[in-house]
């Protein structure tokens, strides 16, 4: 299992990850709790699924959702650099998409979701698009691109 890896390896350094959730709804969480020793590196995790939650828990700008909506880059991005540095963890997860089965819109499909990584303040940020999948394969897909872009990026 590549989450094991990735534990190990944030082990190894002596890092820790925190997590802020949207569509994703703490699945990412899960996945990481579900290994042994997980604890050792595993600070905190939001499912901040409203935007209000995204606002008052975060800290994303207001202005950065009304400007470019919850489903893009900038909110993941913020969500990935607020929880890094809320919780003063080395590695931060912004995950903000659309799972569907409705809520798409022509520039952000139905299974487009915004992941942005933090590892030690330098932000790696990417849009993936899960075309034809449903709202749970959707979430699943998520995830494991998270996984291993952790285990590249650690």
């Amino acid at each position: 299992m590549k989450a094991l890896k990735v534990i190990d390896k944030l082990i190894e350094k002596n890092w820790t990850i925190s997590f802020a959730e949207s569509c994703t709804g703490g699945l990412l969480a899960a996945t990481f709790v579900e290994v042994p020793n997980a604890s050792k590196v595993f600070n905190e995790s939001f499912v901040t699924y409203s935007d209000e939650s995204k606002i008052v828990r975060l800290g994303v700008n207001k202005e950065t959702i009304e400007k470019h909506t919850v489903y893009s880059k900038e909110v993941a991005d913020e969500m990935a650099i607020n929880v890094a540095k809320t919780t003063n963890s080395n590695v931060g997860i912004g995950i903000s998409g659309i799972a569907g089965p409705s809520g798409g819109t022509i520039d952000n499909p139905v299974g487009t979701v915004y992941i942005s990584i933090v590892v030690n303040n330098k932000l790696y940020s990417y849009k993936e698009y899960y075309e034809k999948q449903t709202r749970n394969e959707v979430r699943n897909s998520t995830v494991e691109f998270v996984i291993n872009k952790l285990d590249e990026l650690i």
